[in-house]
């Protein structure tokens, strides 16, 4: 089977077929090289101690986490800290994107916990030396909740998002949009994240839109440098710059990947907004249209499963609906921006889908627009067919 025709390509868990075999570190190593590092950051007599250091699961998709227990004396009291660091993964990992710049990401997540009600986790340190840990890195709180998985998908069956009851998916689904309102109501954002305009944008939602569908072509180019090409990920670009629509209100700050995937909940509620290395200035529509796609590729993926899915969860009238409310501004053009998340979703699949045949995982598919699980998907919003066989 095709990539086009099952949720997981061949067979294989989606995970590992994300995650290259060299991206997995010895722990021993890591908690010693961590615990020389935590000492030279803190003064002489916090006495740092790592307790031990662990990979979740699902590490390696893109860049590198690793959960820390340490603790240090800070004011003459002694206590233990949760921490997460965040690692760049190595070039020799075939990496999903070009750059991670970890300090940007760094600075995006301590604007935001400064300047919004966003639940971000504090951040710590930045470190942009690659001798500690191999890589450039950055340290973050680490925060409890539930997340929806990915693997196996949170509406394939059991799992505590599809066991929910309707009133609390409503609730989860209201927040997370609520979110997205708390992002771009942030004051002044060509100020206070001038470090994320691109240098040919202007200060309009299209302008900025404009130089970053530019990069987004530059980011195909390189994904396809030394591998197959797409010819429907071509067509989708070709489109999208053909039909720009006019936006001459300011960019807002956006999150970029903005799905349930990326949030912690505690009952429903949102504690952690997590992820931030795709965040842009741009039209509040990318965000919106990003957090209902990625809900519909998974609901699509359970359609060719022959699953039931859950087709009355973030369906696009509704979170447009929720939006509107939230912030005054009825969403725009989502058709469009319907359009450019499946593109920007297919690219990268299409790179993390070549990683997988570079490390043996999977095998290269007569036609390479099969490398796109969600070919179809593409296809019908191209021509205009898809929203209308959407539940």
């Amino acid at each position: 089977m095709s990539a086009a025709e099952t949720p997981f390509g061949d067979g294989d868990d989606y995970s590992e077929v994300a995650r290259p075999r060299d991206s997995q570190r010895d722990t021993d190593h890591l908690r010693a090289a961590f615990q020389s590092w935590l000492t030279g950051r803190l003064p002489d007599d916090a006495d740092a101690l790592v307790r031990g250091v662990r990979l979740p699961d699902a590490n390696g998709m893109s860049s590198e986490t690793v959960l820390v227990d340490a603790e240090w004396t800070e004011h003459g009291s002694r206590g233990r800290h949760h921490l997460v660091a965040r690692i760049e993964p190595g070039t020799t990992s075939m990496p999903v994107f070009p750059s991670y710049d970890m300090d940007t990401q760094f600075a995006v997540m301590k604007a935001v916990g400064d300047l919004s009600a966003v639940p971000v986790p504090a951040v710590y340190w930045s470190e942009p030396d690659p001798s500690a840990l191999g890589a450039p890195f950055f340290v973050m709180e680490r925060v409890d909740g539930d997340v929806p998985p990915d693997v196996m998908p949170y509406n394939f069956g059991p799992s505590w998002l599809f066991d929910a009851s309707a009133e609390q998916r409503r609730t989860l689904q209201d927040a997370s949009v609520d979110i997205l309102a708390q992002l771009h109501a942030i004051p002044d954002p060509a100020t206070h994240f001038a470090f994320l305009r691109l240098h040919d944008a202007g200060t309009t939602a299209e302008e900025s839109f404009r130089a970053h569908l530019a990069r987004q072509r530059g980011y195909y180019q390189w994904a396809t440098a030394q591998g197959p090409r797409s010819p429907l990920i071509e067509r989708a670009l070709d489109w999208l710059e053909a039909n720009v629509p006019a936006d001459p209100s300011p960019a807002v700050l956006c999150w970029g990947d903005s799905r349930i995937g990326n949030i912690m909940y505690r009952d429903f509620t949102p504690v952690a907004v997590l992820d931030w290395e795709m965040a842009a200035l741009g039209p509040r529509e990318m965000d919106v249209a990003w957090m209902v796609f990625l809900h519909r590729f998974f609901e699509d993926l359970a359609g060719v499963a022959g699953l039931p899915g859950l087709p009355d969860f973030l369906r696009r009238e509704d979170v447009a609906a929720r939006y509107a409310a939230a912030t005054g501004h009825t969403p725009e053009h989502l058709d469009y921006y319907s359009v450019y998340a499946a593109l920007r979703h297919a690219t990268i699949m299409f790179r993390v889908q070549s990683r997988a045949i570079a490390f043996g995982q999977a095998a290269a598919p007569g036609d390479p627009d099969d490398m796109i699980m969600h070919r179809r998907t593409l296809e019908d919003m191209l021509d205009g067919a898809y929203w209308e066989r959407v539940p």
